[in-house]
Order: structure tokens, then C-alpha cells, then sequence
């Protein structure tokens, strides 16, 4: 029985049989994969699609600079330094770790004032506090709660980048989306 199942799953080329291993990945990937990487990472979300274009560069560094480098307090020198100083895109995975010892510049992802967490830069540092904003944004948005972003708030720091494959989440989100409505 169990051999004539394994040879269904891996081996069949019916419909159904693709149906069941798609299944079967999803389910790997949201019980084991996500929570394993959580459990080594340190965080609840070790893994989050940017869904929005506040962190876009248009161009490379120097023409973001020449742009927007004036609405920051900080030389371009110190900038440059900064972790994805080239910034990211909609689309984009980010793979995060436990924030610790955040530093003006790093990515943090947070709880704000929505249902879905936010993933912008550290532009100050208070006593308890930390105030970020998205590098394509004019300034910090208080209506998006970055003013004032308490360290409970914090999900992860962003250590890691993997391009476009944030569209398979926002397509579903998407498309379920309108569905729903």
C-alpha cells in the first residue's frame, strides 16, 4: 500500500497526482521549512515579500543619491555603508534574523499601525524607540505608525535578499483577494 502511494506521488503524471504533490509541498514548506527557519533565525517571520515600492532605487546608488540623498541627515559616505544601501523591490523575499543591537541604516521589519508588517530603514534611534522610514518615502509617516516603533513591535532584522520571488505571495494575495471581495 504504501509503496503503490510513493509511486502515485512521485512517479504518476495524472492530474491528481499533481494536485497531491503541490499539496504536499505546501505543506512542507508551512509546517517544517517556515518554522525551521524561524526556530534558526530567531523570529516569527523568517521570511517576508515586499509588497510595496517604498524601499525602490531608481537607477543605481549615485542617481538615488543625487535625488534623494538630501532628505536624509547622513553623508553619503555613511550611507553607502548601510546594509541594501541599493535598496529593494516590490517582489523581493527578504530573509530576516532576531533584531539585535539595531544600528541607524539597518532594515527592520515592525508592526505599525496595519495588519501587515512594514519593512523600512532605521533613520533614528531613542531611549526606547526606533523611528524608520522607506528610502523612496520623502519622510517617516506617522499614519504607518514609524514614528514611534517600540522594540516589542520588531519582528526581524533583514539579512538576506532573494529577488522576485515575493511575486508568487503577492499574486495569490492578489487573486485570493479579489476573490474574496
Amino acid at each position: 500500500m504504501l509503496k503503490k502511494i510513493w509511486r502515485f506521488i512521485w512517479y504518476d503524471d495524472s492530474l491528481l497526482s499533481w494536485i497531491v504533490n503541490i499539496l504536499l509541498a505546501f505543506l512542507i514548506v508551512k509546517f517544517l521549512v517556515y518554522p525551521g527557519l524561524g526556530l534558526m533565525l530567531g523570529t516569527t517571520h523568517p521570511v517576508v515579500a515586499v509588497v510595496s515600492g517604498s524601499m525602490h532605487h531608481d537607477g543605481d546608488f549615485e542617481r538615488w543619491y543625487q535625488e534623494r540623498g538630501s532628505w536624509y541627515n547622513f553623508s553619503k559616505e555613511e550611507i553607502k555603508e548601510w546594509p541594501f544601501s541599493n535598496g529593494f523591490n516590490r517582489g523581493d523575499i527578504m530573509i530576516l534574523k532576531k533584531a539585535k543591537n539595531i544600528r541607524i541604516g539597518d532594515i527592520i521589519v515592525f508592526y505599525g499601525n496595519s495588519n501587515n508588517p512594514i519593512i523600512h530603514r532605521v533613520v533614528f534611534i531613542g531611549d526606547d524607540y526606533y523611528q524608520t522610514k522607506g528610502d523612496n518615502n520623502f519622510d517617516s509617516f506617522s499614519q504607518l505608525g514609524e514614528m514611534n516603533i517600540k522594540k516589542e513591535k520588531i519582528i526581524g532584522e533583514a539579512i538576506g535578499r532573494v529577488p522576485l520571488l515575493g511575486y508568487v505571495k503577492i499574486l495569490f494575495s492578489e487573486v485570493l483577494g479579489g476573490i474574496i471581495k
